[in-house]
């Protein structure tokens, strides 16, 4: 069921992208004018982007052939001491990784500012009328504050999802998205989460990807289930979650069954979960987390069992290291395999630069 509501929603998300770019007010934010008048299209060739563990050949005939690596595996780790502050000081050997019990020998270890492909996600339900402001503000300077190649698209969700801008990393774009925002309706969290990370695992063009999802209460409108988005993240081996709950105006039961929804949704794909008691200090999560996503240490690792043996893989992580008495690691849970293929791109029409 999940992979079909996904389908749907992805559709949707391309419907409703199309419908911003068609809308008869001011011109939509992810409608750039062309560098050139002429409105010719040009093909230009494409080759496969931001797949981790490939390699593209280019035939005879254009079509760019990419082998996929799928026992490489991604992480993207934050390591903190006992009292909650960001170690960055760590070499590859503090590393220790087990996949369902095993022993993992890492491939490649980085620690740097890498660009990030990111989906920002705002609840647009009516409880959400005077949360906005402050959580529109919080979101342009998380892109402010990212790093200068990270690219970044917005979709607000409600009962539905919409696409207000498109991959950018123009800010102006993004505080135009933001405006066309209006809070009515239900919240499908979970709907918007399946949506989101399948677009941007099929549209990112950096490997590493995030999302960043803000609401302020529980889920009362979607199709998929918890489970559900949670399978779909680890089925597509990205992106970490990060959510920012606003759940000060609900009554305590509501509370905290969000609050739970929203902890599990990050731990399991290795991002953090914040609740902050008021709007004002939303600004000063986006912040921290704009400095976790740039701090973190990235780490790759080809898997001991083959890909074909299926089923739910169970990733640990450990750092160790001198003088640090414990250190606690945050990265995904585990990840389901996808199985070895070749995937055909040809060449693309796009319009005219």
């Amino acid at each position: 069921m999940g992979f079909a509501v996904a389908a749907l929603l992805l559709q949707s998300l391309g419907s409703s992208f199309a419908r911003a770019q068609q809308g008869n007010a001011a011109p939509p934010a992810n409608t750039a004018p062309s560098a050139s008048d002429s409105s010719e299209p040009t093909s230009v060739s494409v080759p496969p982007q931001g797949v981790q563990g490939s390699s593209a050949e280019r035939g005879s005939d254009g079509t760019f052939l990419m082998h996929e690596n799928v026992s490489e595996v991604r992480l993207n780790i934050t390591v903190l001491d006992s009292s909650g502050r960001s170690i960055q000081t760590l070499d590859k050997d503090a590393f220790h990784i087990r996949e369902d019990g095993v022993p993992q020998a890492i491939t490649s270890f980085r620690h740097e500012d890498l660009p990030v492909s990111l989906g920002i996600l705002i609840d647009s339900s009516g409880s959400m009328y005077d949360k906005q402001a402050a959580v529109n503000a919080a979101a342009l300077d998380l892109m402010k504050l990212s790093n200068p190649q990270d690219e970044a698209f917005l979709v607000d969700f409600s009962w539905q999802t919409m696409v207000d801008q498109d991959f950018t990393s123009d800010i102006g774009k993004l505080q135009q998205g933001l405006s066309y925002i209006s809070p009515k309706g239900e919240t499908a969290v979970y709907d918007a989460l399946v949506a989101s990370a399948d677009y941007l695992t099929r549209n990112a063009k950096h490997p590493k990807q995030v999302l960043l999802i803000i609401t302020d209460g529980e889920d009362n409108a979607s199709s998929a289930t918890l489970d559900q988005a949670i399978r779909s993240i680890q089925d597509l081996d990205g992106p970490v979650v990060y959510c920012i709950g606003l759940l000060f105006g609900d009554s305590a039961s509501e509370a905290h069954h969000a609050r739970k929804v929203l902890e599990d949704l990050a731990e399991q794909t290795g991002g953090a979960a914040y609740f902050p008691k008021s709007v004002k200090e939303v600004d000063g999560i986006a912040r921290e987390v704009a400095n976790d996503i740039r701090t973190q240490y990235t780490i790759t690792y080809s898997s001991t069992k083959p890909s074909e043996l299926g089923g739910y893989r169970a990733i640990r992580v450990e750092a160790k290291a001198k003088g640090f008495h414990k250190l606690s690691v945050r990265t995904r849970s585990g990840y389901y395999p996808r199985l070895s293929k070749t995937l055909t791109h040809k060449t693309l029409t796009s319009p005219a630069q």
